[in-house]
């Protein structure tokens, strides 16, 4: 169960910082014996990689955390926070935190990021600095997420809008800087549905020209076991047609139409942006990053961009049109599974 709010400001974030110090008291050590077990596991040089990437978070995250503290400050001790000026410097902070944490990850775990863009034709031009998108993305675990959110921000100087899991508010970082932005957090308890979509709708009634509202139909990251219950349900609400386009899909589940069709018709004047991830989709937990380092391979993703004149506007429609796409990153997915880059002879 989630703390309130009060709780976790008062011990998580502190919390966080007494880490960041003992780390710094014994990163010595810890150096040394990363350096010594290393060549004894599997893999080159894992555990003086994961130090690195995990120092460098607890680290970033302890300066963005100051950085908060500073901007509540400056505002007035909050009574500014949600004044337009306050919201950029905070999607500044949140920039430079996923902008550094990208750069880091990158050298550290060997990764190589491709991203096939729509075609930079003078209309896509001014539609990247002048059209609010709605955001409809594969769900892929943490690093798919973290590379979406990372380009929206960095890439494209976008303002993303998340609708996230509650539990995510356990991290000091997440739980400061999102709750200051115009985002969501919701329970994944049976009967929220409801919610989900009084919030996505919330979000997307006032995207401005550099809004992008982040919605993962899925619901979930996608697992065998999962499928087959998707598919299941699809089964016992009646519609086969949709269970019978499931089938069809290797590498997602099935997409849930409420939240993105919601969205669609809370900001009609928004494009559609679609995006696939394909790379980093096996890594899940601590677990799985530890057994796939070093990852050295080829990350890719994929966007494309559907007009909002373009968007169909029944229901009936919009699901068949969602199902499509849906088949189309599937696709797209099986053609562009992970690339092994070239063997670096250097230690690390």
């Amino acid at each position: 169960m989630l703390p309130p709010r009060i709780v976790r400001r008062l011990v998580l974030v502190p919390l966080l910082l007494l880490v960041m110090l003992a780390l710094l008291v014994v990163l010595p050590l810890l150096a040394v014996l990363a350096a010594i077990a290393s060549p004894l596991l599997p893999g080159r040089w894992r555990a003086a990689r994961l130090l690195w990437f995990g120092l460098v978070w607890v680290a970033l995250e302890s300066v963005a955390l100051v950085a908060c503290l500073a901007l509540w400050v400056a505002s007035g001790f909050g009574g500014r926070l949600h004044s337009e000026p306050y919201q950029d410097r905070h999607y500044a902070v949140m920039r430079w935190f996923l902008g550094t944490l990208y750069d880091v990850a990158s050298q550290a775990f060997r990764l190589r990021i491709e991203i096939q863009e729509p075609e930079l034709t003078p209309q896509e031009a001014r539609a990247r600095l002048t059209r609010p998108v709605i955001v409809l993305s594969r769900h892929a675990g943490p690093g798919d997420s973290f590379l979406l959110v990372h380009d929206l921000l960095r890439r494209y100087r976008r303002r993303p809008r998340i609708v996230m899991k509650a539990a995510l508010q356990f991290d000091p970082g997440v739980d400061v800087m999102a709750n200051r932005l115009p985002n969501a957090f919701v329970s994944a308890r049976r009967g929220a549905d409801n919610l989900i979509i009084r919030e996505i709708e919330r979000l997307a009634s006032d995207l401005g020209p550099t809004g992008a509202l982040v919605i993962f139909p899925e619901g979930g990251n996608f697992t065998p076991r999962r499928r087959l219950r998707a598919i299941r349900l699809l089964e016992e609400r009646r519609l086969h047609e949709e269970a019978a386009k499931a089938r069809e899909l290797e590498y997602l589940l099935p997409p849930k139409p409420g939240g993105a069709l919601a969205a669609i018709a809370a900001a009609p004047t928004a494009d559609v942006i679609f995006v696939a991830h394909t790379g980093l989709d096996a890594l899940m937990t601590i677990g799985d990053i530890w057994r796939a380092l070093p990852m050295e391979q080829v990350v890719k993703a994929r966007w494309w961009r559907v007009p909002a004149a373009e968007v169909p506007r029944e229901r009936e429609a919009q699901v068949r049109w969602l199902y499509e796409w849906w088949e189309r990153i599937d696709t797209w997915i099986g053609e562009n599974r992970p690339v092994p880059l070239p063997r670096d002879p250097s230690p690390a």
